[in-house]
């Protein structure tokens, strides 16, 4: 089962309100809908009452048994394909590959952004990411997804590496806040790691950049939340275990524009971030950079 949020529910809500007023202009009972297509009158409720998913196949089984119009079912159709953008499963998208997925779950997001926060607890943010780095961690996604059947690490690195730049596009603004603990956890090699921290010291001179630590040391106001990425203030994406949750309702999106704002407020920022980098970068030069246990792939 996908996880709750007022966005889904609400266009679930929509969109099952929207196939019972079909069903109603049509004349038909629920029952009599239900013998027509030859399914449990349960399940009639259950769509329109947005307790089950209408699928596609259930909005076109609606306007056809209703006689909906060619327009209104076309309506409805994307109103369903809305409301199914808003929770993405992996399982599903896995036969894609790892760069149809991403198009598909991502499209034309950077194209329109103009202000993007990102609050990170595990990996460094994706728009700061070196190639390597990045190439490491498509690896490590495929490998942990097993019903990724196609390999394209190489062409969905080389998809998410180029939208490194709107960077430079001085019309936009990118701020983020991770987690020290991001800057020391190492999954791949001490070279691979060590140029990763450079790169954040180097995005952080870029004027549509900015960038927040949280220190792992002293008391906090706010505690650490899920990983999550804001567009504007119009869309929240959280990526989860099993999928991509997309919050589109004002009020949870103005939830999680506080929660970054309270996570900003005490980060540090500027050259106390820098020292920071410095420092796990000092831990690295301690480490020898041979016989590394976890290479980049």
């Amino acid at each position: 089962m996908p996880p709750s949020s007022s966005s889904l529910q609400a266009a679930r809500q929509r969109l099952g309100g929207q196939l019972r007023e079909l069903r109603l202009a049509a004349g038909l009972s629920g029952r009599a809908f239900a013998a027509a297509a030859g399914c449990q009158a349960s399940k009639v409720s259950q769509i329109e009452k947005a307790v089950r998913p209408a699928s596609m196949a259930d909005v076109q089984l609606w306007c056809s048994i209703c006689g909906a119009s060619e327009q209104r079912t076309a309506e409805l159709l994307a109103e369903q394909a809305a409301a199914a953008r808003l929770w993405s499963a992996y399982r599903d998208l896995g036969r894609h590959g790892l760069n149809a997925t991403q198009k598909l779950l991502i499209g034309d997001m950077f194209e329109r952004v103009r202000l993007h926060r990102a609050y990170q607890t595990k990996v460094f943010p994706g728009l700061l990411q070196t190639h390597a780095y990045m190439t490491g961690i498509m690896t490590a996604v495929r490998r942990e997804r097993d019903d990724v059947e196609i390999d394209d690490v190489a062409e969905a690195v080389a998809e998410r590496f180029g939208r490194q730049r709107f960077l430079l596009e001085r019309d936009r603004q990118f701020r983020f806040v991770i987690e020290e603990p991001v800057l020391w956890f190492r999954s791949f090699s001490v070279a691979v790691h060590r140029a990763q921290l450079a790169r954040l010291l180097d995005v952080m001179n870029l004027p549509t950049v900015g960038l927040g630590i949280i220190p792992m040391t002293g008391k906090r106001a706010h505690r650490p939340r899920e990983s999550f990425e804001i567009t504007d203030t119009t869309q929240v994406n959280i990526e989860m275990l099993t999928g991509l949750l997309v919050l589109t309702y004002r009020d949870e999106v103005n939830a999680y524009v506080r929660a970054w704002e309270e996570l900003d407020s005490i980060a540090i920022h500027h050259a106390q971030a820098r020292a920071l980098i410095h420092r796990a970068i000092a831990g690295l030069d301690q480490m020898p950079p041979e016989g590394d246990a976890h290479e980049d792939e």
